[in-house]
């Protein structure tokens, strides 16, 4: 009961953060490895990085309140009159700072390997400081892996797996990042939400005929069945906002 309270505390520190920042948090799912808070913060290096870092924040709040709340129950001699609640109080401190420690290792996609990625962000943009957290994160779940053989535990070789697999989604998409960074632009539009030029080419798929084509060449208009789009989706943040919030740049 207090590790999957003080985890769902821990995902509500992301989701509230993120949706402070202007991101969309809308699910939280807890399962036998902790917890998930399905964020999509704003595409920005800092906002992503408060999205992120707000988790453990809560973590380490958390550790002084249960220190003396459990000093507390010391005083008034709960260790033998209220065993139970002492040994839970004890407990839950314990968790909540193995929770923070664990989930701030520097390896993707835990926390701390988001923190990494977003703080190098600043300094080597969004596509390559994704690829080198996944690359440390490579590092990290080969670690846990050897760990999970040394000490014959299931449990080090499910997270490994999971490390894994989010690592290896995490390199793809800073690779078709890469390549999206590099296409020309179109001059005279710009993403509402990460104001980023859109890139020239046929990459929005008509949800009518299901062919591709340049929304902003064709002003909006699919030229294989005429069908009109009102919506437009960023290729490099994601976001889908209404054609006519695509401002005109100078």
């Amino acid at each position: 009961m207090s590790l999957f309270l003080i985890v769902l505390l821990h995902e509500f520190g992301h989701s509230l953060a993120c949706k402070q920042v202007g991101g969309q948090a809308n699910q939280i799912v807890l399962w036998p490895l902790g917890g998930v808070a399905y964020v999509n913060p704003p595409q920005r290096p800092g906002a992503t990085l408060w999205s992120i870092a707000a988790g453990p924040l809560v973590n380490v709040a958390l550790l002084p309140v249960l220190f003396v709340v459990l000093a507390f129950s010391r005083s008034l001699g709960w260790a033998q009159t209220m065993p139970d609640v002492h040994t839970l109080l004890r407990a839950a401190l314990r968790i909540d700072l193995g929770l923070l420690i664990f989930n701030m290792l520097p390896i993707y996609p835990l926390d701390g390997g988001q923190i990494l990625r977003s703080l190098l962000w600043f300094a080597l943009g969004r596509a390559r400081s994704l690829m080198v957290a996944t690359i440390l994160g490579f590092i990290g779940v080969a670690g846990f892996l050897g760990l999970a053989f040394w000490l014959q535990s299931p449990w080090f070789g499910v997270l490994a797996v999971f490390m894994l697999m989010n690592c290896w989604g995490g390199l793809r998409h800073a690779l078709e990042l890469s390549r999206i960074a590099k296409l020309p632009r179109h001059v005279g539009f710009a993403c509402p939400a990460c104001k980023i030029a859109p890139p020239i080419g046929d990459f929005w798929k008509c949800g009518q005929c299901g062919q591709p084509f340049d929304i902003f060449q064709t002003h909006s208009v699919c030229p294989h069945c005429a069908a009109q789009f009102s919506v437009t989706r960023c290729l490099d943040c994601g976001e889908a906002r209404p054609t006519s919030e695509w401002v005109v740049t100078a």
